[in-house]
């Protein structure tokens, strides 16, 4: 995969990009990731995020809506193992994720506001492919995000990541 520079597109596609809030960290084994948006929506139950990472991820980026909640965790490294398997190179979680230690040794892109060792009930509650409004992002469906060290950015369309320094300078 290409390495990325959320500075550098930032830089190159200016008001083109949304920059998401300061909020999140850091968790999976890989820190520079990208792809096409998928989204959940979801409060303290991390059903709907289990379907979607089950799926084919076609290179894609799960982000998921938790409502910032800190009581549950979303996401662990079963759920995790899984979007590895399954092809996904990222997953972005508006809340909490458990299982660290697994989850840094894979190879694959977490982040997340922090962590909680509690797990969710499972009660079937939430919805996919739908639009998300958090951390001053707006996150559609189809659309793409960008990750890395620096931060993470949004954009309608996918970016050309060739060259993107020269353009930068």
């Amino acid at each position: 995969m290409t390495t990325i520079s959320t500075p550098d597109l930032c830089d190159a596609y200016g008001d083109k990009v949304q920059v998401a809030d300061p909020v999140f960290r850091h968790f999976g084994g890989i820190e520079n990731f990208y792809g096409e948006i998928a989204t959940v929506k979801c409060f303290e139950d991390n059903s709907k995020v289990g379907e979607s990472l089950r799926c084919n991820g076609n290179g894609k980026v799960l982000v998921v809506d938790g409502g910032g909640s800190q009581r549950r965790s979303l996401l662990g490294d079963k759920l995790v193992r899984m979007a590895l398997d399954n092809g996904w190179k990222g997953i972005i979680v508006y809340g909490y994720i458990r299982d660290l230690e697994d989850i840094a040794e894979m190879g694959i892109g977490v982040m997340a506001m922090g962590s909680i060792p509690r797990k969710t009930e499972k009660r079937g509650e939430g919805r996919t492919g739908v639009n998300l409004q958090f951390a001053s992002l707006n996150c559609k469906p189809g659309n793409f995000i960008y990750a890395d060290k620096t931060g993470i950015i949004v954009s309608t369309e996918a970016l050309a990541l060739t060259d993107i320094s020269e353009t930068a300078a």
